[in-house]
């Protein structure tokens, strides 16, 4: 156990060579998977007898998760007990990932804190800012306390932030393509209004974007417009000024092509009511996809290409960049959206989540007999080792263990016995 400074600085370097080292060996052993490693080397197929599972090129954790999971980790060895850690919501969306930072002794608060919680904090405490950041307000009065932070942002939203702030700054309305109520979202949102009089509007797709684009061709009723867009707008936005000159950014997680056709008719929408000549004056927009929800995305889609009977994406029901991941494979085959392998009952029965409905559903006879190929993929927020559980837990409907298949898959537990 690392000893803890006497002085507590508000500065810490948590990347030390000692801790980082530590929190490697707690990491490989919570969330790698030497077999889907293996599996990967070999073309991402293994199959065996009529079971064949084609695993996507690109699935599960990114950069910016494993950073914010080893800040984590990182904090937790800084600070031994009793200091006392706190973290804003979750450090990413994935319930097992969640269950062992709480098993740290990490606690968790609201990802916006109440005024009883931040009553709770004192200089002493270290909180933990998770991936998707937080809001200005927040971040403003964790300040205030004197204690310390340990931000595992992602450097992709920092990006969408610095547009959004300058965006304010320029006093140009953010168009953010995003779930209003999603934890990235507010963080941004409160980035749109905290660095100048810039105004924002959340549309979440592209039926609301027309009805935007409609607004700014046409005008209408504002009453009817507002309610319309209830709790996704800034205080004070007023359509028939702040859609005069508007900037788009996206929540990170998005479908990029949905982004992308966002950014376009609004483009389309404000050239149509300018002209081309005045574009510049009324229209911004950056690329601020996410690298590694896209390559997630590009993967999934290629992996759709080949011959498969039915797709399974495994990661936390509320992860943004997953549910995508599963509206994908829905257009092209039967899809099952699970957060483990144990909502794969029996090949009689599994319980997957239906995101049209909120809720968690089931399927019978959803593994058919005789030969049959399942994909499977994930989302940035799930590790690999979940993966690993629902291969095995596949091949064992089908009467036989990974250890059979890959022979050096029971050498290697018998040396970790």
């Amino acid at each position: 156990m690392v000893s803890q400074p006497a002085d507590r600085p508000k500065r810490v370097n948590l990347r030390r060579p000692d801790i980082m080292k530590a929190v490697e060996a707690l990491t490989v052993s919570h969330y790698r998977s030497p077999l889907v490693d293996r599996i990967r080397a070999q073309g991402g197929v293994l199959a065996y007898g009529d079971l064949t599972v084609r695993l996507a090129k690109e699935f599960g954790f990114c950069y910016g998760v494993e950073r914010a999971i080893d800040l984590a980790y990182a904090a937790r060895k800084y600070f031994p007990e009793p200091t006392r850690i706190f973290l804003l919501g979750e450090i990413i969306h994935n319930p097992e990932v969640n269950e062992q930072i709480r098993a740290l002794g990490i606690v968790g608060i609201s990802a916006n804190p109440t005024d009883e919680e931040l009553t709770r904090i004192t200089k002493e405490d270290v909180v933990i800012i998770p991936a998707f950041g937080t809001q200005v307000a927040t971040r403003r009065k964790l300040e205030a306390k004197g204690c310390i932070l340990v931000d595992t942002t992602c450097g992709d939203v920092m990006s969408v932030w610095k547009r959004v702030r300058q965006y304010s700054r320029d006093n140009v309305t953010s168009i953010i393509h995003g779930k209003a109520r999603h934890e990235e979202t507010k963080a941004t949102t409160s980035q749109a209004t905290a660095y100048g009089s810039g105004h924002y509007l959340v549309v979440y797709d592209l039926e609301e974007t027309d009805l935007v684009c409609d607004y700014i061709l046409h005008g209408g009723d504002k009453q009817a417009f507002l309610e319309r867009f209830k709790g996704c707008y800034s205080e004070g936005f007023d359509p028939d000024i702040h859609l005069q000159t508007v900037g788009v950014a996206n929540q990170t997680t998005m479908l990029r092509g949905e982004t992308e056709e966002v950014q376009r008719r609004i483009r389309r929408a404000m050239e149509q009511k300018y002209g081309a000549a005045e574009l510049g004056k009324h229209f911004r927009v950056f690329d601020t996809i996410c690298g590694a929800t896209q390559e997630r995305q590009d993967a999934l889609e290629k992996l759709l290409q080949e011959p498969m009977d039915l797709l399974i994406v495994v990661g936390g029901y509320n992860s943004s960049n997953t549910s995508h991941l599963a509206e994908m494979g829905e257009k092209k085959l039967p899809t099952y959206f699970i957060k483990n392998a144990a909502k794969m009952v029996s090949p009689q029965l599994i319980r997957h989540w239906n995101q049209h409905i909120g809720q968690e559903v089931e399927t019978r006879d959803w593994l058919p007999s005789g030969p049959v190929t399942v994909g499977i993929t994930a989302g940035a927020s799930c590790p690999n080792n979940l993966i690993e559980d629902a291969i095995r837990r596949l091949f064992e409907f089908r009467g036989v263990s990974v250890e059979q298949i890959l022979p050096e898959e029971a050498d290697r537990a018998k040396q970790g016995a």
